[in-house]
């Protein structure tokens, strides 16, 4: 890809430049809880977007997507927005930086990744954590990589109309070889855990339903507005630290919507400590308990699943598979599957021809190791 991507830059720019990476991530539990201020449990992927980036001394971003075939020219003004969408994630990206007061110039860059788009794996993540940091390092501006994380967010929000929560961003510029991390939403403490399920005998894998469904407009900030109804009736900013007992309390002040959307939540964040202190005892058969539990909350009561993920759930339990949940945002994407290395080979052939036969293809396979975050090459 690296190599791909050199020759396009020579082809339209006639220099070289400098590369930088940023990885997409997996989360292996804690799924709508950053919004809510709680606890997420991400990892950044062997998986993610490479740019090659040269100032060119002029006010404007020229830049060129390699994947895409596409091109793009855009000042840095706020008029100056490009009308492709990810274009808007480098212009996103630009424009937060110099929000903090960052000083920034044109630049010409080629990029391109191998995250498997609308999969859940955060290649908008990838995308904008590249450029935030090479943006820091090349104007040397002493951005800590938390605001980076945030000005990767505020790109989503501003720019691309997803109000997303911090978790992806956060993966993808903190991402570590071999260790998953714990982050409080809240206080925006972490820790990181080693995560090395191979050595317990699992491998850990992804299995696309090549469903898509976009995440921006009402269905995620449908659910993020319940979230914060049922907070607002418990007199709390967020759900984060609620109890079920509370939650049962107001049952008659919240509708049965909410009321659902908020059980998922609480119960949520309970799993996310289970699966730490599960994975601190090497307990991989509570780890795959919780994501079952996850999958199903996500489906019955925070309905982002689909009819395609509930049927690759229910493939993986049959075969006797530890774990497997729906992974990301929802309304399409992959499941997540912690399955022991003996199991592997049959449920992945039952899961191909299973799907198949239902839905008319297969789900593409995605084996992920758990590796570093944004960097320079």
């Amino acid at each position: 890809m690296k190599e791909r991507i050199a020759e396009k830059f020579r082809t339209l720019f006639s220099e070289e430049g400098e590369f930088f990476a940023s990885a997409g991530r997996i989360n292996l539990i804690g799924e709508h809880t950053d919004y809510n201020g709680g606890f997420v449990f991400p990892g950044a992927i062997d998986k993610g977007m490479i740019a090659e980036i040269r100032l060119n001394g002029t006010g404007t971003v020229r830049a060129f997507a390699l994947d895409l075939d596409e091109y793009c020219e855009f000042g840095l003004n706020e008029e100056d927005a490009p009308v492709q969408s990810w274009a808007r994630y480098i212009f996103g990206v630009c424009r937060e930086i110099i929000k903090r007061g960052g000083e920034i110039s044109g630049f010409d860059t080629v990029f391109a990744g191998d995250v498997p788009l609308g999969a859940g794996m955060s290649s908008s993540a990838a995308l904008e954590s590249t450029f935030a940091f090479a943006l820091d390092n090349l104007f040397n501006l002493g951005i800590d990589k938390f605001e980076l994380a945030r000005i990767g967010q505020s790109t989503e929000h501003n720019y691309c109309g997803v109000n997303c929560g911090i978790m992806d961003q956060f993966a993808s510029v903190f991402g570590k070889k071999g260790h998953l991390m714990r982050l409080d939403c809240r206080s925006m403490e972490f820790e990181y855990f080693p995560f090395d399920p191979g050595q317990h005998g699992y491998r850990l894998v992804l299995l696309n339903s090549l469903v898509k469904h976009e995440l921006v407009g009402s269905p995620y900030n449908d659910r993020r507005a319940s979230c914060e109804r049922v907070a607002a009736v418990l007199g709390q900013e967020f759900l984060r630290g609620a109890t079920m007992e509370q939650l049962e309390a107001v049952r008659d002040k919240v509708s049965d919507e909410d009321y659902m959307r908020a059980r998922y939540v609480i119960g949520e964040e309970k799993r996310v400590l289970d699966v730490c202190a599960a994975l601190e005892k090497g307990d991989y058969e509570t780890v795959g308990a919780r994501m079952y539990a996850t999958h199903w909350g996500m489906s019955k009561d925070y309905e982002v699943s689909c009819e395609e993920l509930d049927f690759l759930a229910t493939v993986a339990k049959e075969c006797g598979v530890t774990g497997s949940r729906i992974m990301g945002g929802g309304f399409g994407g992959c499941t997540i599957n912690l399955v022991k290395g003996e199991l592997y080979d049959g449920f992945i052939a039952k899961a191909k021809s299973a799907f198949a036969e239902k839905y008319g293809h297969e789900p593409v396979v995605i084996d992920v190791v758990i590796s570093d975050g944004a960097r320079k090459l």
